[in-house]
């Protein structure tokens, strides 16, 4: 199954490409939800944390989220661990998930797929960018978080500039009759790259 990595920074709106992808048959795995699903029901997941951390990870009503997102807040040796035992039962998972799917291609969403390197899990890597203003817009509006929250968690986050530049395609994120459009450019353009082609078909 051919793998597309779709990725963009807060405000870019990459969950609204993701929506008009899954309108056209695409299957979408929200590396972030599945993420908070696998820390809370996969067993060897949670032994690995509880091993890490500590039984604090864990209350009788599941994953201690509040306590582990203090615990590796602002702390980069912290979050560099937690990391390194979530992203492997993730990417396991989606593998999975891929391989169980049809159609021409499957997404992997995730906010830091170039941050955490799981480019290396997909063929292709779509960014999604908007100017920066707009994302303020969104992001404020979206979480109820004041310009200076939401402007803290840009400087956290690689550039849009870095991230098309690891990217092999790059959709704007502006007004949203032009973003289907784009997203439907964007749909075909992935059919066909994800299909096998001899030297005579390359472009």
């Amino acid at each position: 199954m051919y793998k597309v990595g779709l990725t963009g920074g807060i405000g870019s709106g990459k969950s609204k490409v993701a929506e008009f992808l899954c309108d056209r048959g695409v299957a979408i795995y929200d590396s972030d939800s599945r993420a908070k699903e696998l820390m809370a029901s996969n067993e060897a997941l949670r032994d690995a944390l509880i091993a890490e951390f500590g039984q604090e990870c864990y209350t009788a009503e599941g994953l201690n989220r509040a306590w582990l997102a203090q615990r590796v807040f602002n702390n980069e040796a912290e979050l560099a661990k937690l990391n390194a035992i979530v992203h492997p039962a993730v990417m396991r998972d989606f593998a999975e998930w891929a391989e169980a799917q049809e159609g021409n291609y499957v997404v992997l969403e995730s906010a830091i797929l170039l941050e955490a390197g799981l480019e290396s899990h997909v063929d292709v890597v779509v960014a999604v960018m908007a100017p920066k203003e707009l994302r303020l817009e969104r992001a404020m509006l979206r979480d109820g978080a004041l310009r200076e929250q939401i402007e803290e968690r840009m400087r956290n986050q690689m550039s849009d500039e870095e991230r098309t530049d690891r990217a092999k395609y790059a959709i704007v994120n502006i007004d949203l009759e032009e973003l289907e459009e784009d997203v439907e450019q964007l749909h075909r353009r992935l059919c066909y790259d994800s299909k096998p082609h001899d030297n005579r078909d390359i472009e």
